[in-house]
């Protein structure tokens, strides 16, 4: 059985509503077939869908867990953000771009529910933590302070000298050892004078 995307839960939707397709996206600002024909829902369109169809559960459309129908009580989350750190902006501090030094580079994008708290969420490129993770995938994130622990052995992002990396990490010393889940890729460790950032990986997406 093929697994449904988030345009045939957006579909499933609709019909639950009794609202025709064609007119199902006249609402939302789209043209006819746009659902037929689109295999990804953008941002955009899920910010959309939260406004006009506050009912709609957002999580439920990008990850098909949970219900359909958002609680009462819970309606007014469905409009609630986190930001999406853009994963090229190595050049400045993960924590500063989430409190609002580069905030306007950060799109929005509509909080999934079903995740523990995080703080924002992160594209990943490249395939040195295949299988688990792919190329593409989305990670939400909750940033590392003086409250909260390292989980050693679990998949964090490192906010680096070098850039923006997504690894196992471990206790190495004055460094932190970074590992793939890749065996094409070897172990490396970075100073930790040279990490401005660790959020823990809480959550993934994979629309």
């Amino acid at each position: 059985m093929e697994e449904k995307t988030p345009t045939d839960r957006i579909i499933e939707y609709a019909k639950f509503r009794g609202i025709s397709i064609s007119s199902f996206e006249k609402s939302i600002g789209k043209s006819n077939n746009y659902l037929k024909n689109s295999k990804d829902v953008t941002t955009a369109t899920l910010l959309v869908l939260g406004q006009i169809y506050p009912d709609l559960s957002i999580s439920w459309v990008i990850t098909g867990k949970g219900d359909m129908i958002r609680s009462e009580k819970n309606i007014s989350s469905s409009l609630i953000t986190k930001p999406r750190i853009p994963y090229t902006a190595a050049a400045g501090y993960i924590t500063n771009a989430v409190e609002g030094i580069t905030e306007s580079q950060c799109e929005q994008v509509p909080i999934v529910s079903s995740f523990p708290n995080y703080d924002f969420t992160i594209i990943i490129k490249g395939d040195s933590m295949e299988p688990k993770y792919e190329g593409g995938d989305e990670v939400a994130c909750k940033r590392v302070d003086g409250t909260s622990f390292i989980q050693w052995g679990k998949v964090h992002v490192l906010d680096t000298a070098q850039g923006i990396v997504i690894k196992r990490i471990y206790e190495d010393g004055d460094k932190i050892k970074c590992v793939s889940y890749n065996p094409e890729y070897p172990p490396f460790s970075i100073d930790k004078s040279e990490i401005y950032s660790i959020s823990l990986v809480v959550g993934l997406l994979r629309i």
